[in-house]
C-alpha cells in the first residue's frame, strides 16, 4: 500500500502557505485602500464642520494688534493689514486723524478699499459706500457700519484694538 503523503504532488503541498500569503496581502491591501479612501472623503467633511468654531475662536483670541512703523505711513494713505484671521484698514486722514476699521463689506464680506480721492470707502463687488471717518454705510447695500477698532499712536507704533 503507497503511502498517502509519498504520491501527492508535490506543489500541492507547498500551493496552502502562498494562498495564505497572498490572501493576507490582498487583504491588507483592500484595507489599506479603504482607509485612504475614508480619510479623503472624512478630511474634507471635517474641515467642512470644524471651520466656523475655529474661526470663531481665531477672531476671539485676538483682541489687539501692534503695527510697528505705521506712524510713518503719509497723511491721506491707507495701510491693509491683518486683524487676526481678517483684513482691516489702518487710515490716516490728511487732518491728521487716525481710524482703524474692519476692511470686510458688512454685505456680502468682500474686501473694501479706500479712495482717498474721492473720500470714500469702497466695496467693488456691488457698490457699497462707507465713510471714511466714522465708517458708516452712507450708499448700496451694506446693512451695517463697518467693524471700528481703538487706534493708539505710541513711540514709533501703532496699537489697532477692539473698541
Amino acid at each position: 500500500m503507497p503511502n498517502a503523503s509519498a504520491t501527492s504532488h508535490p506543489n500541492e503541498q507547498t500551493a496552502a502557505p502562498t494562498d495564505a500569503t497572498r490572501r493576507t496581502f490582498i487583504a491588507l491591501g483592500v484595507g489599506a485602500l479603504g482607509a485612504c479612501y475614508a480619510g479623503l472623503i472624512g478630511y474634507p467633511v471635517y474641515q467642512y464642520l470644524a471651520t466656523p468654531a475655529r474661526k470663531a475662536a481665531a477672531i476671539g483670541a485676538v483682541t489687539q494688534t501692534v503695527l510697528d512703523g505705521a506712524d510713518k505711513l503719509p497723511a491721506g494713505s491707507v495701510l491693509m493689514f491683518k486683524f487676526g484671521p481678517n483684513p482691516a484698514m489702518l487710515i490716516h486722514h490728511t487732518d491728521g486723524t487716525w481710524v482703524a476699521f474692519g476692511a470686510v463689506c458688512t454685505h456680502l464680506a468682500c474686501t473694501v478699499s479706500y479712495e482717498p480721492e474721492q473720500a470714500r470707502i469702497y466695496c467693488a463687488c456691488h457698490g457699497g459706500v462707507y465713510d471714511p471717518k466714522t465708517g458708516a454705510n452712507v450708499a448700496g447695500p451694506p446693512p451695517k457700519p463697518l467693524t471700528r477698532y481703538k487706534v493708539e499712536v505710541q513711540d514709533g507704533r501703532i496699537l489697532v484694538s477692539k473698541v
